[in-house]
């Protein structure tokens, strides 16, 4: 194999072997670089103390996630045996983040932790003034997370130092979502600022009608996110102007669930007990999926199929949204799956996180 195209596979492979943040990638499209299709074999399953709200992060054959029993727990993709666990200062609802050999999450006291991804040690800590729930952005040497102080900060990713902070008019509860040189972060204030990742220069202030906890997607020059307005919107980060708002035309419920996002579909999770996929260039619907109970998990697409959290865990065909595979954890779930090395990982509300996989024969 010629090295331009050996080194292209390498990358390939590399990155269907990572889900090292929230939702997959800095645009938080929540798309899985690799194929996993239903339907899937529990594989391993292990109990932390308290429930799990926390998307799992996957990273060199190594799942990371938090508990709210305040701790950080790493485990072994393959059998899930325990390689070490990390006490926050309170419970941990953040989503970890993982980039060069550090883990990085914030937690309800309001400390944001960098630990160290081998041996579970404190490479050091950042206070806010209040919860973080926000999951951390990276790139390069940045860290970008929003906190319930009301501030959007980047810091340092080595040192843990502030490098700037905004203040806004609300709660941050989402991800703040990269693209190119610019950011975008929603909050409980109603606005969705378009930074400048830089400095924090805002370009754009948009009002969205409603205050947000889901984490906006950038696709194709477009955010989309749900707002406790009980819409979904689309939004035209060139112009700073909203293209679309779809509303369901009998469930009046809010959209806490993040959306995720092809050239196909924006597929998002309601608390009317729906998984509703839209026209990205519309807002038109496209079909629902009645979950049989709230949909605070935010979807992820891999190659033809959805998969998401309710009272279950369902996988669904992304054309149609006809389900194709469930598994009933016994529990409801919040979290959000992580895909990659042929694995799926959640975790549910009883404490338990799951990995599911194709059955391995003998």
């Amino acid at each position: 194999m010629p090295l331009y195209f050996l080194a292209l596979f390498l990358v390939s492979t590399a990155a269907a072997d990572t889900w090292n943040t929230f939702r997959g990638n800095p645009q938080l499209t929540g798309v899985a670089t690799s194929d996993l299709a239903p339907p899937l074999t529990l594989l391993w399953a292990y109990p932390t103390q308290d429930a799990i709200e926390s998307t799992a992060a996957i990273h060199e054959g190594t799942v990371y996630v938090g508990s709210l029993d305040g701790q950080l727990y790493a485990l072994d993709l393959h059998t899930g045996a325990l390689a070490w666990q990390y006490q926050a200062d309170g419970e941990i609802k953040s989503s970890p983040t993982v980039a060069d050999s550090t883990v990085y999450l914030g937690d309800e006291a309001g400390t944001f932790h960098a630990v160290a991804t081998h041996s579970g040690q404190r490479r050091w800590t950042f206070a806010a003034d209040a919860g973080i729930i926000s999951a951390a952005n990276h790139t390069g040497d940045r860290l970008y997370f929003g906190a319930y102080d009301q501030h959007l900060y980047c810091l340092d990713a080595t040192a843990g130092t502030p490098i700037w902070k905004i203040a806004t008019d609300g709660y941050i509860h989402s991800t703040p979502a990269l693209d190119e040189n610019r950011m975008a972060v929603a909050g409980c204030d109603g606005y969705l600022r378009i930074l400048d990742r830089a400095d924090g220069t805002q370009h754009q202030q948009i009002a969205l009608g409603g205050y947000v906890a889901s984490s906006a997607a950038i696709h194709g020059g477009r955010a989309y996110l749900g707002t406790f307005g009980n819409e979904v919107l689309g939004v035209d980060l060139g112009a700073g102007e909203i293209r679309w708002r779809y509303a369901h035309a009998v469930r009046k419920f809010p959209f806490y669930s993040s959306p995720a996002v092809t050239d196909q579909a924006v597929v998002i999770g309601g608390r009317d007990q729906l998984v509703h996929a839209l026209d990205p260039q519309t807002g038109q619907p496209l079909w629902t999926f009645a979950a049989g109970g709230r949909v605070d998990s935010s979807p992820v697409i891999a190659g033809e199929y959805i998969y998401v959290g309710a009272r279950a865990l369902i996988a669904l065909a992304l054309a149609s949204g006809v389900e194709v595979w469930r598994f009933e954890t016994g529990a409801s779930i919040a979290a959000s799956p992580a895909i990659a090395a042929d694995r799926l990982v959640i975790g549910a509300t009883d404490g338990i996180l799951y990995c599911f996989g194709k059955e391995v024969k003998p």
